[in-house]
């Protein structure tokens, strides 16, 4: 599937400064890529919790809570690099709202990469039995809150462009399929238009009337196609 990533799986990395031409425009991602990345984004929030609490279980006696908390992490990690970075089916970073909330002054990456170095030095703390394990799996409970709301919040920015998106993709359509019926409707003018003129030449306009005569049926399968079309984009 799309967004599965693996733990170990290696992302290209690029800054996004202020003003970047972005590589992707969002008119180019599918709808099926923009379900991906709303799941992905929707899916950094559980892995997130996943992570804080395994962490604290460890120090209560749950022997796989460290290693749980170190495979989420692993994924948080790939996870957060795919949707920042891109990979080969992911755009990465491809819309100014998108880089704001990444780079703006909200510091989304920066702040995910803190929380990913905190955790790694909690893991790590608790795996030694340092004296600073308690501590650092205090403050690492603390960023639980601000770390969710800081992924809902680009969760949600991929979900508004996504929307803005479908808006977009319907009005084109029906742009689409209105040509179309435009089109149909000058071909029944001229289909009307070489019906007569075959009739008025009787014997010899027979063959042509014959072609007139389907361009006709043409054009109503035209016409019946454009409404079934428009009628499955307005559901």
């Amino acid at each position: 599937m799309l967004a599965d990533l693996k733990p170990h799986q290696t992302v290209k990395h690029h800054s996004v400064a202020q003003g970047h031409h972005f590589k992707t425009a969002s008119s180019e991602v599918s709808a099926e890529t923009f379900g991906a990345l709303i799941n992905l984004a929707g899916r950094q929030r559980m892995l997130s919790q996943r992570i804080v609490l395994n962490a604290v279980l460890s120090t209560m006696g749950h022997e796989t809570a460290l290693e749980t908390a170190r495979e989420a992490l692993a994924l948080f990690k790939v996870s957060h690099a795919a949707l920042v970075h891109g990979n080969s089916e992911l755009p990465g970073v491809f819309f100014e709202e998108l880089r704001l909330v990444y780079f703006g002054e909200i510091e989304g990456d920066r702040k995910v990469t803190e929380f990913t170095n905190l955790v790694e030095k909690a893991i790590s703390a608790c795996e030694s039995g340092f004296r600073t394990a308690p501590d650092l799996l205090n403050e690492l409970g603390k960023q639980a809150t601000p770390i969710v709301a800081l992924l809902n919040r680009i969760t949600v920015v991929y979900e508004d462009e996504s929307k803005k998106h479908a808006k977009v993709q319907r009005k084109q359509h029906h742009e689409l399929m209105s040509s179309i019926q435009n089109i149909a409707k000058q071909a029944r003018i001229v289909s009307v238009n070489a019906q007569i003129v075959a009739a008025r030449a009787g014997e010899v306009g027979r063959e042509f009337a014959v072609v007139a005569g389907e361009l006709t049926n043409i054009t109503a399968k035209i016409d019946e196609l454009v409404r079934v079309a428009v009628g499955n984009v307005s559901v």
